[in-house]
């Protein structure tokens, strides 16, 4: 275990698995897989509602119904009501690589032909498929889809080209259709009976009629590739929308048989998945290039308009950084795009704007890739000017001028930097003042130029008289800094020379050689150290002032990718390629703790607060989060969680904050830590194992569950109805009567009083019997009472509502206290007793703190007088009430000194 342990990813939208579409109530929501994760999503708003946990492989097809999800990984099905896990089918021997929802079954059809029923009503983990179809053995499966009305029949396209129909109740197959010669990629049925559109490997779209084996109409793709992805539209317009591998969307007009419009610039890689919204002109897509949109037809012309999406990096991000005290962070990819990720709230997060692609590309007749600024290799901010004026500066590939961007507006800038402009080189290095009123840029020419943000005028070149040509460095600038009161600037060349100017006048004041070739360098503005990376693999500080060696880290085995300081400069962050990430003390001149990855990190951040470490990686297209363990832990020593030398294996953050965190340590037994999540847009990190010493845990449920409980007397009280029920109307007079087997009337004789008495006995004789078993509430207070553990009580009654629990309660409440037994004759008071245990374990443990405190109140104003009354009962509420102040006093002190803060700087005259 080190000191970051893996927390979640973001950035990820969804991956090339077909997403799945259900309707819940009046809501649409939309499933889609993210590796080995998946999300699920508001159609309203593309709104993130649930992020469901990690499994052991990647999801290789989905499928949904109401609250329950179905996702393929490996040879088995893992089912999901909503976030949890209900159970787990296995009986394929292959990889599941198709889904389908069939009623009240789901048919899963693995690579080798073998397709199961499962019924998935009251799923649980044993559960067993109820038929099992072999297919042919060359029909490799492709595509599988259900005809409206053909009951107990499913179409399965194959890659061989033919189509087979089989009845699964009869386990037979009905109908084999040759095909088209082309394999088979996508297939759809129409709301027109019979009829179902098949999409071909030669980008041909065939509307086939499967009850009298004839083709309808032929679509050919403009673009080559095939056809992945296909829908109908149900809103009565005669649409057919159609998805390429070359990220175009078609539009065929059914009735008139020819293409309405096309979207080519859909999206950036291929199509994965189409669906039309039920009765809505609404055209959902979903691509490789992890993203997902809507497109609306309400046009004029009737060509679709972009409606709402959502996405994310489609190429992996090669620099990042925190920004906003850490609440978001700054990405750049390889996919031209500049974005801000949100750390709290994932639909905050964006993609910071370049000014009028989409339409420069289509007046152009270019494509928008083409449009975008090449990809950033480097940047710097300023958080300080945000409100002003351009906040950051950025430097892009092969490219000779270097852009700003205003981050109050995600916009690009209006000015652009031209160094040089006498002999322009691309520029390799940029640097922000720690005022945010000038940039400093280093170009592979060896020039430095000073601008202006304001203005974007340049204020001057910083020229070493003693090189060769007139420049700072004689090759390439791989680093540039500014110190915290701009009096010194600091730049590195490429030959391993570093020369600190005077920032204001430009003089060259001293410079030291490091002796091979520089890779990057980070300075730290507060403690004026720099760091700087070679291609030894070793890692230097420097006191810029004193102008020598302080400190020299080795360990890494090959080329390092990133450092970056800590915000107090006591820790040094470095990753390489080898797979290490590796903490270095600054103070002690020593390695803390290092940790392993199986995919090399690219880009690293720490936020200022030190409580998060943003990681990218190669080829992973998302922002990887860790969580700092001291933050949290309430550990002051570094050695309880540091692993020293020894370098940790872990795995990389799942998508879901609530995913495995136990570290896989090489040779090392390693004991599970179960966490906690306070919130995860709070960023806070609890441990049950190692709780926080003097503080308590609090509850995660809602504030109106837990206050409803004390104020449950006040909501019935004003929801009490102001006027009395009304009678009914007099209903016509009938005679009861009941039928015969002749088919004659019988009237019914009324019951005479002696019967009604009886029958009224005997319902109150079934009640008696029907209430004398204990609830579920006595037998979990009393097995978990057995067993010293009220975990499992715990979280059933915080799963009751508020009027529930309060009913459960009440029914322990005695009602004679006036009738004075012995307490052993008295079964309630045991009850009673156990009750006050629970609360004192609870209280004492200091857990759930907030909701304890409102069972408690509840509690007492219910039982407070029998608690009065019984001797043994009061033992206990004395018992209570003691640990409940010591526990508060506890929790108080820790207030103090910020009631004392709050109220010295409310009294000042600031």
């Amino acid at each position: 275990m080190g000191i970051f342990e893996p927390y979640r990813a973001i950035g990820y939208i969804t991956s090339s698995v077909p997403f799945s579409v259900q309707r819940l109530g009046t809501e649409t929501f939309v499933t889609v897989s993210v590796g080995k994760a998946f999300q699920v999503y508001n159609r309203h708003k593309l709104a993130l509602v649930i992020v469901g946990p990690q499994l052991p492989k990647k999801i290789r097809a989905l499928a949904s119904y109401r609250e329950f999800t179905f996702a393929a990984y490996g040879n088995e099905i893992a089912v999901f009501k909503r976030a949890h896990q209900v159970a787990t089918w296995s009986r394929h021997n292959a990889k599941v690589n198709l889904l389908l929802l069939f009623g009240d079954h789901i048919l899963s059809v693995d690579v080798e032909g073998n397709m199961f029923i499962w019924p998935f009503k009251g799923a649980d983990q044993n559960s067993s498929p109820i038929g099992h179809i072999r297919l042919d053995e060359n029909f490799t499966p492709s595509c599988i889809v259900h005809p409206d009305t053909y009951l107990n029949k499913v179409l399965l396209g194959s890659q061989e080209g033919s189509l087979q129909l089989w009845n699964i109740s009869t386990k037979k197959k009905i109908y084999e259709f040759k095909g088209w010669n082309s394999s088979i990629s996508s297939c759809v049925s129409s709301p027109a009976l019979d009829v179902v559109a098949v999409g071909c490997a030669d980008g041909k779209i065939h509307v086939h009629n499967i009850r009298y084996n004839e083709e309808l109409v032929t679509f050919t793709h403009s673009t080559r590739g095939a056809v992945t992805a296909l829908s109908f539209s149900t809103d009565g317009q005669p649409l057919l929308a159609s998805g390429g591998s070359s990220g175009v969307i078609s539009i065929w007009n059914l009735e008139k048989r020819r293409l309405q419009s096309v979207i080519r610039e859909a999206h950036d890689s291929s199509i994965v998945s189409l669906h039309f919204l039920a009765n809505e002109p609404v055209l959902m897509s979903s691509s490789a290039d992890n993203s997902i949109k809507m497109w609306k037809f309400n046009t004029t012309d009737g060509d679709p308009e972009l409606h709402g999406f959502r996405s994310g990096h489609s190429a992996p991000p090669l620099r990042i950084r925190f920004y906003a005290n850490g609440r978001h962070i700054l990405s750049a990819g390889q996919d031209r795009a500049f974005r801000l990720f949100s750390v709290i709230q994932d639909q905050q997060s964006k993609e910071l704007s370049q000014r009028h692609v989409a339409k420069r590309a289509k007046k152009l007749r270019v494509k928008e890739e083409e449009i975008k600024l090449k990809p950033v290799i480097a940047f710097d901010c300023a958080e300080i000017r945000e409100r002003d004026w351009c906040n950051v500066v950025t430097c892009h590939i092969d490219t000779a001028q270097a852009y700003v961007w205003r981050l109050q507006n995600f916009v690009l800038g209006e000015h652009i930097l031209n160094p040089c402009p006498e002999n322009p080189t691309s520029v390799k290095a940029c640097a922000i003042s720690t005022c945010g009123n000038f940039a400093v840029l280093g170009t592979a020419g060896g020039w430095i130029e000073r601008f202006n943000l304001q203005s974007g005028i340049s204020r001057g070149s910083y020229l070493d008289m003693s090189e060769t040509r007139s420049c700072a460095h004689d090759g390439e600038v791989v680093g540039v800094a500014c110190d915290s009161t701009n009096t010194l600037m600091i730049s590195a060349g490429y030959h391993g020379d570093i020369k600190v100017w005077d920032f204001k006048g430009r003089q060259l004041k001293s410079r030291w050689e490091i002796g091979c070739s520089l890779v990057k360098i980070v300075y730290h503005r507060p403690n004026g150290l720099l760091a700087t990376v070679a291609d030894d693999f070793i890692i230097r500080l420097f006191d810029v002032v004193a102008s020598r060696l302080v400190r020299k880290f080795e360990g890494h085995t090959d080329r390092i990718t990133d450092l970056c300081f800590s915000e107090d400069g006591k820790w040094l962050l470095s990753s390489s390629m080898d797979g290490s990430l590796r903490i270095w003390d600054v103070i002690l001149g020593r390695q803390i703790d290092a940790m392993h990855v199986d995919v090399s990190i690219t880009a690293l951040s720490l936020s200022p607060n030190m409580d998060f470490l943003a990681t990218t990686h190669v080829d992973q297209n998302g922002v990887y989060l860790w969580v700092n363990q001291l933050m949290f832990s309430g550990a002051s020593n570094v050695d309880s969680y540091s692993s020293g030398k020894e370098v940790v294996s872990i795995k990389l953050p799942p998508l879901s904050s609530k995913g495995s965190r136990q570290a896989d340590i090489s040779d090392v037994p390693v004991e599970p830590i179960v966490t906690h999540l306070q919130d995860a847009s709070a960023s806070a990190f609890l441990s049950q194992d190692q709780q926080i010493p003097d503080l308590v845990t609090l509850s995660l449920l809602p504030k109106s569950q837990w206050q409803s409980l004390i104020n449950l007397d006040i909501i019935k009280a004003r929801n009490k109805p102001i006027e009395p029920p009304k009678k009914p109307e007099k209903a016509p007079f009938f005679l009861p009567s009941v039928p015969s087997l002749s088919g004659e009337i019988l009237f019914k004789p009324s019951k005479t009083a002696d019967e009604k008495k009886d029958a009224k006995g005997d319902e109150v004789e079934n009640k008696r019997e029907f209430d004398m078993p204990a609830s579920q509430f006595l037998k979990l207070l009393q097995s978990s009472t057995e067993m010293k553990n009220f975990s499992a009580f715990t979280d059933y009654i915080k799963g009751l509502s508020p009027s529930t629990l309060d009913m459960e309660l009440r029914m322990l409440q005695i009602i004679d206290d006036d009738d004075w037994q012995e307490p052993d004759e008295r079964p309630e008071l045991f009850s009673i007793e156990l009750l006050l245990d629970y609360l004192i374990h609870e209280i004492s443990c200091r857990n759930n703190f907030e909701f304890i405190q409102a069972v408690i109140c509840l509690f007492l104003k219910i039982h407070g007088e029998t608690i009065r009354r019984w001797s043994r009962l009061q033992d206990k509420a004395k018992k209570l009430r003691d640990i409940q102040c010591t526990v508060w006093e506890r929790v108080d002190r820790l207030f103090q000194s910020t009631r004392c803060m709050v109220a010295f700087l409310s009294d000042s005259q600031l």
